[in-house]
């Protein structure tokens, strides 16, 4: 629920516009030096589509608080990066606004992570759309290579409504898990309402699958990210794992961790 307007907001929106690079002057207009760096009050205030008077007053903390709309298009005129404009939307008594879709791509950083930890710890990676988008060697000699070339083929919830989850998480295991991801689909719907793949794959199950129209029924969401697996292994046979997962909100991307337990 938005609340009110808080002291730093305008400080930091001083501050972000003073980050601004200015625009080149014509010639004729060089001789009027800046004093300050980054954009003027009226170029900024020209650039967000709001009257110069009213910015000054959001600046020196005056103005009431302002829309999301303006704060939107303040954000696009200053340039701020999503986490900036998160902060933006807090101080000035916001939700941030939530994204139209995840990243596409996964944090160079993440993969080099992945691949550090191929020989000891499976590590995969889905995204808000619950769509496997990395995952290193480990992860794929414990859950199987993914196989088949339907437009669900790295969804982690359809994986839940096959024969090779039981397989590998066992009759219980697999139904604990198909319960999960029918919760984790649910939320992402809830994060992504308009989005059609997300709609398609519940109207699909919903189809093909008794057990998912069960679990939908129950109306669950997000029913919990860390707990103990026992998850079979085509050579070592029956392992136990403490999977933990990790959030990276920049992108929407779920970094899950099977950490083997003794």
């Amino acid at each position: 629920m938005p609340t009110g307007i808080r002291p730093g907001f305008g400080t930091y929106l001083r501050s972000r516009r003073a980050m601004v690079e200015a625009p080149e002057q014509p010639a004729a207009m060089r001789s009027s030096r800046r004093r300050v760096p980054g954009l003027r009050r009226q170029e900024l205030a020209e650039a967000a589509g709001i009257s110069v008077e009213y910015y000054i007053r959001l600046e020196q903390g005056r103005a009431p608080r302002p829309s999301r709309e303006v704060l939107t298009a303040l954000a696009r005129a200053t340039g701020l990066t999503t986490t900036e404009q998160d902060h933006l939307f807090r101080l000035a008594g916001e939700l941030p606004p939530e994204p139209s879709a995840p990243g596409s791509t996964v944090r160079p950083g993440l993969l080099r992570l992945l691949n550090g930890l191929d020989d000891a710890v499976p590590v995969t990676v889905h995204d808000g759309r619950l769509e496997v988008v990395a995952r290193n060697v480990a992860a794929t000699e414990l859950l199987g290579p993914i196989s088949g070339t339907g437009r669900y083929r790295h969804n982690i919830v359809q994986h839940g409504f096959t024969a090779t989850a039981r397989h590998v998480l066992g009759d219980e295991g697999a139904h604990r898990y198909a319960r999960w991801a029918t919760a984790e689909l649910r939320s992402a719907l809830g994060r992504y309402p308009d989005d059609e793949h997300l709609r398609s794959l519940v109207r699909e199950l919903s189809t093909t699958s008794t057990a998912f129209r069960d679990h939908w029924s129950q109306g669950e969401v997000s029913l919990g990210r860390s707990g103990e697996k026992r998850l079979h292994h085509p050579t070592r046979g029956w392992l136990a794992f403490q999977s933990e997962m990790l959030h990276d909100p920049e992108r929407d991307h779920w970094v899950v961790i099977y950490a083997p337990t003794p």
